[in-house]
């Protein structure tokens, strides 16, 4: 057992999970990581330390994500939040031009995982009426021209409204973390006149660390340039 909170990151092996991850600790929390990036992983728990936990896995995998909150809660004595920030684009957009295939990928990272990370996370919330982020987008507050992948971020927009609601019900919170372009692996090219990861990592921060009376119910980050 730990006095310590406990913070559970999905895509956690560079941008903004990345991010979050140290800063979290920097704040004070423990934190158990997920991310297919297994090389990458191992790297960032080494610079964490005893704060962090590390296992490797697939968020689109249910099982997986089940099986690595149980065994972070028994290392940490429970899960206080939990950060469903994995997610990924297409390379190419638009219906007609883009690739069903990747579609498919893209659905089953941004939707489907997002709600595989919620489900599993769930019945550790409930024990310590903890709290729930998702990573939406700008793209899921805006219509784009053709952007399936805006699309699946208004589904995320909506279900975090959703959860919320469903949440206040047993004391529990749920935010929405909304960035605008963020200078991140996201993109094949740099963005160095845009957000960098460590601005979206803490407004998830300050959103856990509003009293237990205060939901933080959405915070929307965008680029001054």
């Amino acid at each position: 057992m730990t006095e310590r909170k406990t913070l559970f990151i999905t895509g956690a092996s560079s941008g903004i999970g990345e991010a979050t991850a140290r800063a979290a600790v920097a704040a004070g929390w423990n934190v158990g990581l997920m991310a297919r990036s297994a090389d990458k992983l191992k790297a960032l728990a080494d610079d964490l330390g005893d704060a962090c936990v590390s296992i490797p896995g697939d968020a689109t995998d249910l099982a997986a994500q089940e099986a690595a909150m149980a065994r972070i809660a028994d290392h940490f004595g429970g899960i206080d939040a939990a950060f469903a920030n994995a997610g990924k684009g297409v390379t190419t957009a638009g219906t007609e031009t883009g690739n069903p295939d990747e579609w498919r990928e893209m659905i089953d990272l941004n939707i489907m995982a997002l709600l595989y990370t919620t489900r599993a996370a769930l019945p550790h919330l409930r024990k310590t009426r903890g709290h729930l982020l998702l990573t939406g987008s700008v793209a899921g507050k805006i219509h784009i021209p053709g952007s399936i992948y805006g699309a699946t971020k208004w589904f995320v927009h909506g279900y975090a409204g959703n959860m919320a609601q469903e949440m206040r019900e047993w004391g529990g919170r749920c935010t929405l973390i909304a960035p605008g372009m963020v200078d991140t692996p996201f993109f094949s090219e740099p963005k160095p006149d845009k957000l960098k990861a460590e601005d979206i990592a803490e407004a998830v921060i300050y959103a856990m660390s509003q009293p237990t009376r205060a939901n933080v119910q959405e915070v929307v980050v965008m680029p001054t340039g």
